[in-house]
């Protein structure tokens, strides 16, 4: 672009093409160092947008992403797993501008391989790289371009094969029945969801991050998810969830259910609703109107199946709480909350953000806390007075009192609202299942001694041989006739010793899954072993007689 340059007619023309040819080379030059800066800017790597990583997988995506990425942009960063695992990578989408990989491009480069460039629709770009290494770096770097998504993608361990991408929906699946591995970091990908995890989703929906919104999956940590495929029903109701919208639908030929271990019933039904001496809160407002009619907001009005008023609190203050007895110490899996508005329409009372205290009996008040982090945990409650929002608590509480203690709320705070979870299954009776995966040894929150729990681990060879071992013991027990044990029998407490025998042969599968409680007393973070140091000797009674003469002593 030549410069518009003003000649006056009293300056001779040798001058005026000078200034003509100077005033060029000056606009050359600041275009010039525009570019520059613009291309030193690019190197603070301001090219990467979403980006959640945790120990085994995540997510990765550029600046912007769906939307056009900038110009003059570089996104460098370096992704791994555990050592001794290899990497996967699986790329969900890949839209550069750049035809021929000049200035606009995505490499992988791992120990000993480079995996690209690729870009445009030149060079065939794979859905899947399985890399040589536990570690990669991951580049991508941007010229001048006018459109482009950019690129997703998302990383596992070699232990997750079934790895897919955030942005797989059911209706690319066929099977009625499959699983899946979701990476960390599905929940804030673009991409709609309909249903809910009640009636089910509606096929066209993303299949990770309606993992999140149903309470299957955390999305810090991703995780295993197991889909049943049915037949569609005429309409699909969104809800708020876990911070994920699901979207009303319309009818379609087929959705899905995630198969989870059916520890999400309502704790207020369970066994008749709760008295009045059971929940409490810090204060309740009173009202009366024009006509003279008394109004208590009080707390046993906060069950959501109780129609008329919630409870309000009398105060406003995030020192207010609501505080539930639920009778025995139980596994809570979820809250669900609204406000005043859902059978009350005239007032338009709700609760924003709250936070979950629990406890058990003769402990102290415990703080759930992020299930990656130390930090009081925050949780998003409703943005009006009717629609109802669910939460779920991944870990689960384990506990007989919690407090729900709202931070921010809409004029008073006011709510209404119902427990999920179920009861606790005794150790010499039955496992417990859990559907949430383990965290890592460094995120891992210490166990108090009352609130250790039995649960099922996920079905391994060991699993398996232990389950199976025991029933059959179990029911040779029971058909056989009770024998008096000598003063010689072994002492039943001491069963560990042949679990040990059992447990010896193999080992610990990675992904067993258990059920975690806070502890704000011991908050340094312990690994849970089901072989403890009681368990090192070896003047084990034989395991098979053991247990049988254990059984019939009972």
């Amino acid at each position: 672009m030549l410069p518009v340059f003003y000649v006056s007619p009293h300056i001779p023309p040798c001058i005026s093409m000078r200034l003509f040819l100077l005033s060029y080379v000056l606009l050359q030059l600041l275009l010039r160092c525009l570019s520059t800066k613009e291309r030193l800017q690019s190197q603070a790597g301001d090219g990467c947008g979403h980006m959640v990583m945790y120990q085994d997988s995540g997510t990765l995506a550029s600046k912007n992403y769906p939307g056009t990425y900038p110009n003059y942009t570089l996104c460098e960063k370096k992704i791994q797993v555990p050592p001794g695992k290899r990497l996967i990578l699986k790329i969900g989408d890949l839209d550069i501008e750049s035809q021929k990989c000049e200035s606009s491009y995505l490499t992988i480069q791992s120990s000993s391989t480079l995996h690209g460039p690729y870009c445009g629709n030149v060079m065939p770009v794979p859905r899947e790289i399985i890399l040589d290494s536990n570690e990669a770096t991951i580049h991508f770097e941007s010229g001048s371009h006018v459109s482009g998504r950019g690129f997703l993608l998302s990383y596992a361990s070699s232990d997750h094969p079934d790895l897919i991408t955030c942005l797989e929906r059911a209706n690319h699946y066929t099977k009625a029945e499959y699983s899946r591995y979701c990476p960390a970091g599905c929940r804030d990908i673009a991409g709609d969801i309909s249903g809910n995890i009640g009636e089910g989703y509606r096929d066209t929906s993303l299949l990770c991050k309606s993992a999140i919104h149903a309470g299957i999956i955390a999305d810090e940590l991703g995780g295993q998810i197991s889909v049943t495929q049915q037949k569609g029903i005429s309409r699909y109701e969104g809800v708020v969830a876990n911070g994920v919208p699901s979207h009303d639908g319309s009818l379609s030929d087929k959705r899905f259910i995630f198969t989870s271990n059916g520890c999400n019933k309502s704790l207020s039904l369970e066994e008749g609703f709760l008295s009045k001496s059971q929940v409490t809160a810090s204060s309740y407002w009173e009202e009366t109107n024009e006509f003279g009619q008394l109004f208590q907001w009080s707390p046993d009005k906060a069950w959501l199946q109780v129609p008329g008023l919630s409870w309000a609190s009398n105060h406003s203050s995030n020192r207010e709480w609501l505080e539930i007895d639920l009778g025995e110490k139980k596994r809570i899996t979820g809250i669900k909350t609204t406000g005043s508005g859902s059978t009350m329409l005239n007032f338009n009372f709700y609760v924003k953000t709250f936070t979950m205290n629990y406890k058990n009996n003769n402990s102290k008040w415990r703080t759930y806390k992020g299930i990656l982090s130390n930090e009081e945990k925050v949780f998003q409650g409703n943005s009006n007075s009717g629609d109802i929002v669910r939460n779920n608590f991944i870990p689960p509480i384990v506990a007989r009192y919690v407090r729900i203690i709202p931070q921010t709320w809409n004029q008073r705070i006011a709510l209404k609202l119902e427990l999920m979870g179920c009861r606790i299954m005794q150790a010499n009776s039955s496992f417990t299942h859990s559907m949430w995966q383990k965290p890592s040894q460094s995120t891992e929150t210490s166990l108090g001694k009352e609130d250790r729990t039995v649960t099922e681990p996920i079905p391994s060879e060991e699993t398996n041989l232990v389950l199976l071992f025991n029933y059959f013991n179990i029911f040779t027990a029971m058909s056989t006739p009770k024998i008096k044990l000598s003063d010689k029998s072994p002492d039943c407490k001491h069963l560990t010793c042949c679990w040990k025998q059992i447990k010896q042969p193999f080992t610990r599968h990675q992904s067993t899954e258990f059920t975690i409680s806070y502890n704000n007393e011991k908050e340094t973070p312990q690994k849970l072993d089901l072989v403890t140091s009681d368990m090192a000797g070896n003047n084990c009674f034989p395991c098979d007689a053991f247990i049988l003469l254990c059984l019939q002593s009972r």
